[in-house]
């Protein structure tokens, strides 16, 4: 516990020194992003999915944060990541399940206002049965996706 408290004093302090294009930013105020100000994009790293990068890529060593959008039905199997993660859920329904196999009786339903944790290394999938979902995620670079099973990999295009 004391171990993520440290990490996310370093990442707070490491938000407050970070720079978002079209956003308000000052030594006084910190940074001011509203909705209108994000720009959303295809999601490259995984076709089909929408992403609204806020600070940073994740692909750099640092801190990042970014939005993604998931549509209605959308599954996503077991992978991991290298680095600690914070989700904060802002719209729809999101199912988060644990472990090295997509297994459906394991989902857990977030809604809107929901947080979670995710370890380094630990594996887990997700779903989106009821609809779109957007959820916001936090970390420190580089980061990406390892699946379990590799032929589950998303294909870039």
């Amino acid at each position: 516990m004391k171990r993520i408290a440290i990490k996310l004093t370093i990442f707070s302090t490491l938000l407050l020194a970070s720079a978002v294009t079209g956003a308000v930013e000052s030594s006084e105020v910190g940074m001011t992003l509203t909705p209108d100000q994000m720009k959303w994009e295809p999601n490259p790293r995984v076709p089909g999915l929408g992403v609204a990068r806020i600070i940073s890529k994740g692909t750099e060593a640092g801190a990042y944060v970014y939005r993604v959008k998931f549509p209605k039905g959308r599954i996503v199997q077991a992978h991991s990541h290298p680095d600690d993660r914070t989700y904060t859920v802002l719209e729809g329904t999101w199912y988060i399940g644990w472990g090295k196999k997509f297994d459906e009786s394991k989902l857990i339903a977030l809604t809107p206002g929901s947080f979670y944790t995710e370890p380094a290394g630990v594996a887990h999938f997700v779903a989106t049965p009821d609809g779109e979902a957007i959820v916001q995620i936090t970390g420190m670079g580089p980061t990406k996706a390892d699946y379990v099973d590799v032929a589950h990999a998303p294909k870039k295009k």
